[in-house]
């Protein structure tokens, strides 16, 4: 497949636009609804299909398929993703006005991570052609795992990241809106926001390393793979918000995920040295498995409603009150310009008060 540079920077240019209207689009702190949600799924789930047409037009059915296969592999994992959000969210009681903020933030790193992994995994190929039983393996022992633990879910109290970010980093007790870094008397603090973003950003690395071996056994042009995974992440925060309050409903989405997991490292294992399957077959198979298992679910627990899981009685982090703000300096000022400001402050105050003494003085005499 060749792709000329000039395609790869139009694909970059136009992914950095979106993300910056996206950004533009939700600049002031909101609740996102319902219904805005599904608008921007439906936006972005339009683009990922329109370029998989671009691309089946562009390089024929063959590339097209695997387009397709690798996107929808990726949009089916982003589920699992999208639901252990929530239960950050939900345990560290983040106002849902400032969860925007933080997907953005972790979207972007998300596709960067995607990128070095995507890269790094192209080079292991070409250089090392035995990777591939090794990701084979690891695709199917990781879907086994997700089969077996399919009922557990990430406790964000035992993370090793959150401990070591709260061991490392000085921070508030409190949210400051949607900032991630706050200064009081002249030390930067970094607030809650900030480690629920390492968290989803630590999160997001694990799901990273089961889907981008998934893709690899689609297809093996980085081109490809980078595109699908980039159009699928993209709609991550929209799908956030439309599906966070479902968790309830899909109760075998987990097992359907861990077959597609099974699926695609068995086809690596037979792609490497014994009988190559067609993408189209491949591609049908995902959809057969996702289908079955989203409609059993929905079927399951038809006549339940949108639920969002509970916050916890006791909130680790509340809201930072006005006064507790308006305590705040500015981030940026370094800690000798505060410390020279006090200074000057307070130099000026003394001064002041030297010559409001005098003053006095001189109308007793």
């Amino acid at each position: 497949m060749d792709v000329p540079f000039w395609i790869w920077a139009a694909v970059l240019a136009f992914i950095v636009v979106m993300l910056a209207i996206d950004l533009f689009a939700h600049r002031h702190a909101h609740v996102i609804g319902v219904r805005e949600a599904a608008l921007w799924s439906g936006v972005w789930v339009a683009f990922g299909v329109a370029f998989g047409v671009l691309v089946w037009m562009g390089w024929g059915a063959e590339f097209g398929q695997q387009y397709f296969a690798g996107y929808l592999i990726e949009k089916s994992l982003s589920v699992d993703n999208v639901f252990v959000w929530a239960i950050i969210f939900s345990y560290f009681a983040v106002p849902r006005e400032f969860q925007h903020r933080v997907l953005f933030l972790g979207v972007l790193g998300a596709l960067i991570f995607r990128g070095i992994f995507i890269a790094a995994g192209s080079v292991l190929i070409q250089n090392f052609a035995w990777i591939l039983y090794v990701f084979a393996a690891f695709l199917l022992y990781t879907g086994y795992r997700m089969i077996r633990q399919r009922n557990d879910h990430l406790n964000p109290e035992q993370s090793v990241v959150l401990r070591l970010f709260r061991r490392m980093v000085p921070m508030t007790g409190a949210y400051h809106g949607q900032k991630l870094l706050v200064r009081r008397q002249g030390a930067l603090l970094a607030t809650p926001l900030l480690a629920v973003l390492v968290l989803i950003e630590a999160t997001d690395v694990v799901f990273a390393v089961d889907s981008i071996p998934a893709i690899f056994a689609i297809t093996d042009e980085v081109f490809l793979v980078f595109t699908a995974n980039a159009f699928a992440i993209l709609g991550l925060r929209a799908m956030y918000f439309l599906l966070a309050d479902l968790i309830h409903r899909f109760i075998y989405l987990k097992v359907g995920l861990a077959l597609v997991l099974i699926w695609v490292g068995i086809k690596m294992f037979l792609k490497i040295d014994l009988f190559y399957i067609p993408t189209v077959v491949s591609l049908a198979v995902v959809v057969s498995i996702i289908t079955v298992s989203v409609v059993a679910s929905l079927r399951a627990t038809r006549g339940q409603g949108r639920k969002p899981l509970p916050h916890p009685v006791d909130p680790p982090f509340p809201i930072a009150s006005a006064e507790e703000d308006a305590e705040l300096e500015p981030v940026w000022r370094s800690r000798h310009a505060v410390a020279t400001s006090n200074l000057r402050v307070g130099g000026a105050t003394a001064v002041d008060d030297k010559r409001e003494s005098a003053g006095h003085d001189g109308g007793t005499r």
